[in-house]
């Protein structure tokens, strides 16, 4: 059974190695801002408001990387789990299309930060969506249809036949394209913008969970080794902040996901499954997503748990996913096995605000995070210095506790979730 507590069985750990090791808290520290979370969303916080002149401290209770931000996907695509039509019914159609052009701006900012911080992560260009229904093959030129309509003008419809030419598997219908989307190496990703934030000026203390938030001015975090004084806090722990914001808890849902890695493969076998290089994620509600890695593994997620539990057999259960998009990988190993919890809100849209004037926090990027990450970190690093406009587009947006309460809404999301399994099937 895979650990959750563990992320070292990951292709993304072994293939990265154990990386910086850093300390953990040891006494009391003041500052302008702390920022609680190591993941992307954490690191680029701390990496925009230290190039701001601000004194940081990032604390991160397990290591950098830990959570999903190390053992993702790792697809950056543009907009929201959500679809602009929750934004629209939410903020109107400019404000929506605030929102979208915000996600465009986060994919050129991650190239940049890439790009500035020579940071070597496995960055890819190519993204499909792809169908597996007749009525999927219709959602894709919806699709197209609205990121035109929003000027986003890089994806191309790919009819069966051409996909075909791409991808080693007769399961698909149709496809979408996208030129500008990417991929990349999510841990070593998340690495170099810790390692960015720290040249910088920031501090990052590991193993050092946050134990107590205490609100006021300054604020305080209670740690079990020291604490950390702070005019401004950053929460960035998504589904790993534990019981530090009841609030917030209430408000997102750990969702478990799993990837498996097969035995590398060969330049020459891994490039005839996905002859140019891209990501692919199908339009079930229950997904399939894979790529290739760069020492020619396929890397192939496809399968959730709503109940929190790692159900038994995931690696063979995922293995027979796979297998049902390239059966000619039969006689693959599977070298590594996965999962980890991805947090989702009731709506699937980001949910950004503040707790109080000072404490800021940005969570809810259900499955979507790569781009809206690091988005998120740069926006809290404006909040904080004072040019919260963009930051409050998200603010607009309403958030509603998953029903049930703590003892029943997990319940009540899988009860749910097994008609759209249904509707998948069917």
């Amino acid at each position: 059974m895979l650990s959750f507590n563990q992320p070292t069985d990951s292709w993304y750990h072994v293939s990265a190695g154990p990386g910086v090791a850093r300390p953990a808290l040891d006494g009391d520290l003041s500052c302008d801002v702390a920022v609680v979370g190591g993941g992307l969303t954490g690191c680029s916080t701390a990496l925009h408001l230290a190039q701001r002149g601000y004194r940081v401290v990032l604390l991160e209770g397990a290591t950098v990387g830990y959570g999903a931000s190390g053992r993702s996907g790792a697809q950056l695509l543009p907009g929201f789990a959500s679809g602009q039509g929750v934004l629209r019914a939410a903020l109107g159609a400019a404000g929506a299309r605030a929102a979208f052009n915000l996600s465009i701006e986060g994919m050129a900012l991650s190239q940049r930060l890439i790009r500035d911080h020579a940071i070597e992560c496995d960055y890819r260009v190519g993204q499909a969506h792809v169908a597996v229904k007749p009525r999927q093959a219709l959602e894709l030129l919806a699709m197209q249809r609205e990121l035109e309509a929003l000027d986003y003008p890089h994806t191309r419809l790919l009819e069966q036949e051409e996909l075909g030419q791409l991808l080693a598997t007769t399961r698909y219908r149709r496809g979408l394209f996208d030129s500008h989307s990417a991929h990349l190496h999510p841990l070593k990703y998340v690495r170099g913008l810790a390692a960015a934030a720290e040249r910088a000026g920031a501090r990052i203390f590991e193993h050092t969970p946050a134990l107590q938030l205490q609100h006021g001015e300054p604020a305080r975090l209670v740690t079990a080794t020291g604490t950390v004084t702070a005019r401004h806090v950053a929460l960035c722990g998504n589904a790993y902040l534990q019981g530090l914001a009841p609030t917030l808890r209430a408000r997102i849902m750990p969702v478990s996901t799993y990837i498996i890695a097969t035995e590398p493969l060969g330049e020459a076998r891994a490039a005839t499954l996905i002859r140019n290089d891209m990501a692919v994620t199908d339009l079930n509600f229950v997904l399939d997503y894979y790529r290739r890695s760069a020492d020619h593994r396929l890397l192939f997620g496809g399968r959730v748990s709503y109940s929190g539990y790692d159900p038994l057999g995931t690696t063979r259960a995922t293995r027979a996913r796979m297998l049902a998009v390239y059966p000619q990988l039969a006689d693959v190993r599977i070298d590594h096995a996965w999962g980890g919890y991805v947090d989702i809100s009731m709506n699937r849209a980001p949910d950004f605000n503040r707790l109080a004037p000072n404490i800021y926090y940005a969570q809810g990027f259900s499955g979507h995070g790569m781009i809206l990450t690091v988005m998120a970190g740069q926006l809290m690093a404006e909040a904080i210095a004072g040019q919260a406009e963009r930051f409050d587009v998200f603010t607009r947006l309403r958030h509603r506790p998953f029903p049930g309460g703590a003892l029943l809404r997990r319940p009540a999301l899988v009860l749910g979730m097994l008609w759209y399994r249904l509707r998948d099937l069917l």
